[in-house]
């Protein structure tokens, strides 16, 4: 399928000085290696992969308790390569080689006052964090739930979990007991830090409930507010009776292929994908951040997200590990106290969803506000629109997009903007250092609309996956390469633009990103199934006229309801309770029969065209 193009204007909206790319971290890293363009700065960084990664480790200056022998060990594939052979480290130890005294969170409550913890706090509450899950018998691997708003709290909780040898498992607040259900039960966590309540646009939602209705597993809870506002089941603990007593902590030394973080993404089923993250993955996070967003000292991160999704964690190791300030604004970042903490945080990036930037331009939000600390924006997790990146563009005196393409398997991105190229708003202009990629057509063959495909190996790639095959997922009946290298599947549908650009149009697989959160077409049928009247369903995301995805639903009825417009809401009802709430239908659209490929199965793909089509 090619998706409609957005307007066709490439012209920059923004250039860097030649004395601008000199002062920027892919400056220092093109006189290190000898270039004098980016372009040939990428060539080098895949054509010498073990050097660009030995480099970026050196730049971020990653602590290791035992050296590695070298980069990349000669023995493996690119499908399943061993990083840093003979290396023992923990990761954690690399998130605190600033001074101590140096602001590490800045972060603020919905209707709350602006507070800094510094690195001297946050390590010590991580230390107490780790004693205490060491003390109470959890082992190095054990898996430790979190389900919470992204607070300073849940950034000590999750780098104490990895700091004590055991691993996050990363749960959004916004799912329902259901799914949290699954990923409990995928990860096999053993115990869950959790909020009583989660507080957004002036609203309470239960996040503890949850837990209670699920009845599993032991539980640590803080409260939203300066108390617990309900009792707790016998085996559960509230969080200041967790906390042991002030003191350092030796962090757990891990083999580089340990588990820090599961994360999960949606595939072409009904089951969502369960994605460790491994001690490296941080490093690519981090090192993406260094060159790509150009993150220097005295730089202040805020993206609102949340470690369920992996850029709640890639801004934990982005900003940490590069020794500067994340901003975390613990509400809803739709309305003007958003816009507020943007200016009184001093944000110099600021992360967005494309969704949430149309939304601030409807409402105008950043009126009246000074956000001229900014210096550059990064966007991703949707498909952006031009128009709506340059008015973002404009609230800032004119800096830059950084668009940032990747996913949970990646660590970071495969696409990407830089500072030292002009920027095209909605367009990305490098492929991500140290990776490429390949664009191909139904057919297997090079194309300039088509589906992307990797060329690894590269550190963040996922290496294995919690009960799938991993070499299924992303490897197997994968077109022959161009290039004649091992090519990995990834799925986005990505256009070649004239002058060095590309332009992404979602998916070309059966899973959709739904403002910012990428879930399966499988996930939200198996949910629609429960509404009464509904014999089949068929869910597609659809982009007329370029940026975030609209969800549409086609279905088959028993008979002919009654009223459209009550059998939408009671789709989307079934969808709020048994799935995730942000997931909103833009459209019903009520069919005889769904078309089907000779072996039976949806052909989605035919309904987002014929859907394009009539709009």
């Amino acid at each position: 399928m090619t998706c409609p193009s957005p307007p066709s204007d490439l012209s920059p909206a923004w250039t860097p000085s030649p004395e601008f790319i000199a002062g920027t971290n892919l400056g220092w890293l093109m006189r290190r290696v000898g270039v004098d363009s980016h372009d040939a700065l990428h060539a080098w960084s895949v054509q010498n992969r073990e050097a660009y990664w030995a480099l970026a480790i050196e730049r971020l200056g990653i602590r290791f308790r035992q050296p590695f022998s070298r980069v990349l060990d000669p023995t493996g594939d690119a499908t399943s390569p061993r990083w840093l052979p003979d290396a023992r480290l923990n990761i954690v130890e690399s998130c605190f080689a600033a001074p101590a005294d140096a602001s590490a969170i800045i972060h603020q409550t919905e209707g709350g006052d602006l507070e800094t913890m510094t690195f001297g706090e946050l390590e010590g509450l991580t230390d107490r964090v780790a004693r205490t899950l060491v003390r109470r018998g959890f082992e190095p691997g054990s898996a430790i739930a979190i389900l919470m708003p992204m607070t300073a709290e849940s950034v000590a909780i999750y780098l104490g979990i990895i700091k004590a040898g055991c691993a996050v498992v990363g749960i959004a607040d916004s799912f329902r007991p259901k799914e949290i259900a699954t990923r409990l039960r995928l990860a096999r966590a053993v115990a869950i830090f959790t909020q009583d309540v989660a507080l957004r646009g002036g609203k309470e939602f239960p996040l503890y409930q949850s837990i209670v209705e699920m009845d599993r597993p032991p539980a640590i809870v803080l409260p939203a507010r300066g108390r617990l506002s309900l009792a707790l089941r016998t085996g559960d603990c509230a969080w200041e009776q967790f906390l042991a007593e002030p003191g350092p902590f030796a962090a757990v030394p891990r083999e580089p292929s340990d588990t820090v973080n599961i994360l999960f993404s949606s595939g072409t089923t009904g089951e969502p994908k369960a994605i460790p993250w491994t001690q490296l993955t941080p490093i690519k996070a981090a090192a993406d951040a260094h060159f790509h967003q150009n993150i220097q000292a005295c730089d202040v991160l805020v993206w609102p997200t949340n470690i369920g999704w992996m850029m709640g964690p890639w801004l934990i190791f982005a900003s940490l590990i590069n020794r500067v300030a994340m901003g975390l604004y613990c509400g809803a970042p739709s309305g003007r106290e958003f816009a507020r903490f943007v200016q009184e945080s001093r944000a110099t990036m600021l992360g967005v969803i494309p969704s949430l930037v149309k939304a601030w331009r409807v409402t105008d939000c950043p009126r009246g506000f000074d956000w001229s600390a900014i210096k550059l924006f990064s966007s991703t997790g949707e498909c952006s629109n031009a128009d709506d990146m340059r008015w973002l563009m404009a609230q800032a005196g004119g800096k830059p997009v950084i668009e940032y393409c990747g996913g949970t398997e990646i660590g970071g991105a495969y696409l990407t903007g830089t500072v030292t190229k002009p920027c095209v708003p909605g367009a990305f202009n490098t492929p991500a250092l140290g990776l490429d990629f390949v664009i191909l057509d139904e057919t297997g063959r090079p194309a300039r609309n088509g589906e992307a495909f990797l060329v690894p190996p590269s550190i963040g790639l996922s290496v294995s996956l919690l009960h799938r095959d991993h070499h299924q997922v992303y490897f197997a009946d994968v077109p022959p390469s161009p290039c004649r290298r091992t090519l990995r599947r990834h799925g986005d549908q990505i256009e070649t633009l004239p002058g060095g650009y590309w332009r992404a149009h979602g998916r070309a697989d059966d899973t959709m990103n739904l403002g910012g959160i990428k879930v399966s077409s499988a996930e939200i049928e198996r949910v629609l199934q429960s509404v009464p009247g509904v014999t089949e369903t068929a869910a597609i995301a659809v982009s007329p006229a370029g940026g975030p995805s609209l969800l549409v639903i086609y279905a088959v009825c028993a008979k002919q309801p009654a009223d459209q417009d009550d059998l939408a809401a009671a789709m989307q009802t079934a969808i709020r309770l048994d799935l995730n709430p942000l997931f909103k239908i833009h459209d019903l659209v009520l069919v005889d029969a769904l078309p089907r490929t000779p072996s039976n199965k949806v052909m989605r793909r035919a309904l987002r065209e014929q859907y394009l089509f009539k709009s």
